[in-house]
């Protein structure tokens, strides 16, 4: 998987869009809000809770498997899903070994590819864990998107973006007051190219929209979830 950065996101969107997105209609699944759409799939709060909300009622006869059998499972699974597997859909796939086995194996699977040489790394991404390139193979990788079309985003819209990103769930009207100008069509194209969607309505006079990020946001900025989001002090010291 290719390092993720701002000219990443700038390759992936257009700014023309002219509907304003308050006038969006709120579809009933959108209204159970930011949680339904990342917290789902992202564990919060430390490993060790995630290791907690894994763990299965009772252990099944994935328990039983040797830790060369376990680690062979894990790899076929992430390594055949389309979408990065969570701790909590790892172990019933794996009939319910214990959780912390199979954080291990992923684990050992890292190392193996390390010791090996490979191009190869188990990445977090979104909650869960997949397979990916090494970011020393970005640029060889990047060569099979070489000549599809691609349009560019504004640094306007990155920073309407790490707005709703900080402070999601937000209101268009308090993205303009930070950045002290309109954002109806930039938001649009966020909501559009999948970066942000409606996730629910404020609680305030009107019942304005409230916007927050997606899946796709984490998968383009390889985020594991909101949490990884760089702080402060991280910011400052860049």
């Amino acid at each position: 998987m290719d390092d993720t950065s701002e000219a990443d996101l700038e390759a992936t969107m257009t700014l023309d869009p002219e509907t304003d997105p308050e006038e969006v209609s709120l579809p009933a699944e959108d209204a159970e809000g930011l949680a339904d759409d990342q917290d789902g799939d992202v564990p919060e709060g430390s490993p060790g809770e995630a290791l907690e909300n894994a763990a299965p009622k009772r252990l099944g006869r994935g328990a039983k498997l040797s830790d060369k059998d376990l680690e062979k499972r894990v790899f076929a699974l992430v390594f055949a899903s389309p979408e990065p597997l969570s701790l909590a859909k790892l172990v019933p796939l794996l009939e319910n070994p214990q959780p912390d086995r199979v954080q291990q194996a992923l684990e050992r699977l890292e190392a193996r590819f390390k010791r090996a040489g490979l191009p190869l790394q188990v990445l977090g991404l979104r909650g869960g864990f997949t397979l990916a390139t090494t970011d020393e193979m970005a640029d060889v990788v990047a060569r099979l998107a070489k000549g599809n079309s691609v349009e560019k985003v504004s640094p306007a819209a990155l920073e309407t973006l790490a707005v709703i990103a900080y402070r999601q769930p937000v209101t268009k009207a308090e993205i303009e007051a930070i950045r002290g100008v309109q954002a109806g069509p930039i938001m649009r194209a966020l909501v559009d190219r999948g970066l942000a969607r409606v996730v629910g309505r404020a609680d305030q006079p009107g019942h304005p929209l409230q916007y927050g990020t997606t899946k796709e946001f984490l998968d383009r900025f390889g985020l594991m979830n909101l949490k990884e989001l760089p702080r402060d002090t991280e910011l400052a010291r860049d």
